[in-house]
Formats: structure tokens, C-alpha cells, sequence
């Protein structure tokens, strides 16, 4: 009989201490490698609730997850989101070591204070370019200047600020190293990411596809890379940047896995608890919170989902035409 208060172990005996919470699937912006222009977003009665979310939220730590990434979608164009960091902020330091979100940097202008005063130390902002125009050409809004607003204000509060860029071939390849040098310059990490084939976009993700294993080469020839033990409890791995003294990570699901040594699950805005982002495995929370004994069913859902966690997941990109690894979106799932 597992207790009520028992940690989260899988299968291959990887401890779940990283919870990737999403609070909406819809967003502000509309990048080309992520959504198409005309995305179809969930009908708002099969959202989870805020007060089911913090419910869903307290019962991962009640078994031993230590950290919460609120995602989307953008978590902050949900309306009253803050009054949900607020609640989960009071857990930080009572059985949550950090409270963090992602997001596209368009509100954080409006929030940063609040975030900051809530609980959340760090948060990481999507930002693929610095050229305004390929900005607004990639996310097909023009929203450039909120967002570097919105970094500005969230260092100004006191947030530190690690910037997430998708490495695009033909795209923003060519100054993957300036927008590097920018981050550093303004005092914050970056990570890198490859692009990921999750749902149907309007191009050819294999166009965009840039192994980051030939951005390294390419930034060792302008640099030196020491590669770095640091480890933040996610997917990245690290190296220094000699020159400008600054950290970057690396995320790649393509070229290198990262499933060893996974220790996260994502439950989707609808309450769906998906054991692995590459794979179709999960089990409802929302029928679990909405049941007569929600903190029961929510218990044994938690442990059914230890039991269908895959060892690894089989995410690529070969050719056009190629259908993705996943028909969900990204923002569905939660990033």
C-alpha cells in the first residue's frame, strides 16, 4: 500500500520532483515553429479551475515535488493567475523549494512586481531574436519592445531572468551569438533549445531544424566553451562562456536525450497529467479533482502515473512531409 505522502518513483527508479504546471493553452503570440496562425484553443468549461489547479498543485508536493514551473500557453494572459502564484508562493519554503514560470515576456511589465512579491525568484523568457522585424515575422504580432519591457521590469524587481531562444536554421541562426552576448551583457543565462515536432505548424519544421550540436561548433569558433555542473532540475545541460563570464544551457531532445535522468511531469490545462512530453501516456487529474474524494483519487492517480512513465521518448525530425512526433501543440501541453 503506497501512503498518501510516499515521493513519486517511476519504473526505472527516477525520482518526480519537477512539476510543469499549465494554467492555459492559449497565448498572445503565435510562433511559427510552435502554433499556426488560426489555432483552435480549448473550450474554457474543460479548463481546470485556479482553485483546482492549486488543489492538483498541492497534492504533487504532499508526495515530494519540490519545484512548480507554471506554464501555457502564456501564463499570464489568464486572467486572476497571479491570485494562483500567490496561493502556491505561501507552499515555498513548506515543502516547495521554488516556485518558477515561463513565459513570452509580453506582460511582464504588469507582473513582474507581483511575481516577485509571490513567492517567484526566476522566471524564463521565450526569446528567439533581437531584429524587431524577425521578431514580429516569427511570433506574427508585433510585440518586440513589451517583451524586452517586460525583462527589464522583472530585473528591476529582483527576478533573476534566464532567456529560452529556439535555435532555427535560416531563421535566427546567423546571430544565435549576439543574442547570447546580449543576455550575458544584461546579466542573464540563456539556454538554447532545438526545435521540438509536437502538433501541426503552418511550414516545415525540418527547415527550422538546427542540431545545437553544430551551433556548438560554430560558437567554439568565437569562444571558449567550458562545459559547466551546474544543473537547475531541468533538461539542460550547461557550459561557461569564457569571454562574456556568463552561463548558457543546452536542451536537446534530438540530438543528445536528455530521459535518464528525468525527473518531471506536465499536467496539461485540462487537468491531464502526461508522464513524458514525447509520449501519449497520461492519466486524468481533472476527473480526479471533480471526483467525491479528491484527495484519494488524486493520490491514486499520482502513483498510477509512476507506472506508465516510458523510459525515454522517440522525438525526431527527418524529412518534410514527416508527420510530428505528437499531434499536440506545445501550448497544450505546457512548456
Amino acid at each position: 500500500m503506497v501512503s498518501g505522502n510516499s515521493p513519486l518513483i517511476d519504473g526505472f527508479q527516477r525520482r518526480i520532483t519537477y512539476l510543469r504546471l499549465s494554467v492555459t493553452d492559449r497565448c498572445d503570440l503565435r510562433c511559427q515553429y510552435c502554433m499556426p496562425e488560426k489555432m483552435q484553443f480549448l473550450p474554457r468549461a474543460e479548463v481546470l479551475s485556479l482553485e483546482e489547479l492549486h488543489k492538483v498543485a498541492l497534492a504533487f508536493i504532499a508526495r515530494g515535488v519540490t519545484k512548480i514551473r507554471l506554464t501555457g500557453g502564456e501564463p499570464l494572459v489568464r486572467r486572476d493567475m497571479i491570485d494562483l502564484v500567490r496561493a502556491l508562493g505561501r507552499k515555498v519554503g513548506d515543502g516547495l523549494d521554488e516556485l518558477t514560470l515561463t513565459t513570452n515576456g509580453t506582460r511582464l511589465d504588469e507582473f513582474a512586481e507581483d511575481l516577485f512579491e509571490a513567492g517567484v525568484r526566476r522566471v524564463n523568457v521565450s526569446l528567439d531574436t533581437l531584429d524587431a522585424e524577425r521578431f514580429a515575422e516569427l511570433s506574427r504580432r508585433d510585440r518586440f519592445s513589451q517583451v524586452l519591457n517586460g525583462i527589464a521590469a522583472a530585473k528591476a524587481a529582483g527576478l533573476a531572468v534566464k532567456i529560452n531562444t529556439v535555435a532555427l536554421k535560416g531563421v535566427n541562426e546567423g546571430e544565435i551569438a549576439d543574442v547570447i552576448a546580449w543576455a550575458h551583457g544584461e546579466g542573464h543565462e540563456l539556454t538554447l533549445i532545438e526545435v521540438m515536432p509536437l502538433g501541426e505548424v503552418d511550414g516545415e519544421r525540418v527547415d527550422h531544424y538546427l542540431p545545437l550540436t553544430q551551433v556548438r561548433e560554430t560558437l567554439e569558433r568565437r569562444w571558449t566553451l567550458r562545459d559547466d555542473a551546474h544543473r537547475s532540475g531541468g533538461p539542460a545541460r550547461y557550459v561557461t562562456v569564457e569571454e562574456t563570464g556568463g552561463r548558457l544551457g543546452l536542451i536537446t531532445p534530438l540530438t543528445n536525450n536528455f530521459c535518464d535522468s528525468c525527473n518531471r511531469v506536465r499536467v496539461t490545462t485540462t487537468g491531464q497529467l502526461y508522464a513524458c512530453l514525447g509520449g501519449r501516456e497520461q492519466v486524468d487529474l481533472r476527473a480526479a479533482v471533480r471526483s467525491d474524494d479528491p484527495d484519494a483519487a488524486l493520490h491514486a492517480a499520482l502513483t498510477e502515473a509512476m507506472t506508465i512513465k516510458p523510459h525515454r521518448h522517440n522525438f525526431a525530425i527527418r524529412e518534410k512531409g514527416e508527420a510530428p512526433a505528437l499531434a499536440r501543440h506545445m501550448s497544450v501541453t505546457g512548456g
